[in-house]
């Protein structure tokens, strides 16, 4: 399985939601969440994860579909490889929010992140509301080839931003995995989601 990331700026008054159910996907894609605004993306912004099998047919010209149609201004593409999680048939739970971070570590590092993400979520997903939806590894372009880096997106689910707030808990066994984890990466941004009904 492979993936899409489409970030997305719509026009005014348009719904991520509609643009994603008027996509007319290949029976070897699916689209497996639409996640809109709530802290750190514009009102106007949303984010289309699509899966993928491979080979898929006619990936491409759905991509660029869904990229141009009505009611987008603009879009982003990443293509992702799944790393620890997602399974191949997981998707992502309703209610809650999702927040999606990236994080930007040499690549070398890699196996090492993974590593210590699995073992801090041993103990994050028994002590508080979450769920870890997946860690994708971004397809490198040419300025991380460049700076030596590969970029990680994590989709976490919190019952709320309280949920949130109360797993920053340093002392507990998962932070102190993500201590170790947060040594080694070299930048990390993030934006709080909720999932859209399709």
């Amino acid at each position: 399985m492979t993936y899409d990331y489409l970030f997305l700026d719509l026009a005014p008054a348009t719904l991520a939601a509609d643009v994603a159910r008027a996509a007319a996907l290949p029976p070897a894609g699916e689209i497996v969440g639409v996640f809109t605004p709530q802290l750190g993306w514009h009102a106007r912004q949303a984010a289309v994860l699509l899966r993928w099998n491979d080979p898929a047919a006619d990936r491409e010209a759905a991509v660029a579909a869904l990229q141009s149609a009505a009611g987008v201004a603009a879009a982003r593409r990443d293509l992702l490889a799944a790393t620890v999680r997602p399974g191949t048939s997981d998707r992502p739970r309703p209610g809650g929010i999702y927040v999606h971070r990236w994080f930007v570590v040499e690549t070398a590092s890699v196996p090492e992140f993974l590593e210590l993400s699995a073992e801090g979520w041993r103990d994050f997903e028994t002590r508080f509301d979450t769920q870890i939806f997946g860690l994708f590894a971004a397809a490198r372009n040419d300025a991380d080839k460049a700076a030596g880096v590969t970029r990680l997106l994590l989709i976490t689910r919190y019952g709320d931003h309280g949920v949130w707030e109360a797993s920053r808990d340093p002392s507990t066994e998962a932070m102190a995995a993500f201590a170790r984890r947060r040594r080694m990466t070299r930048d990390t941004w993030a934006a709080s989601t909720l999932l859209a009904s399709l």
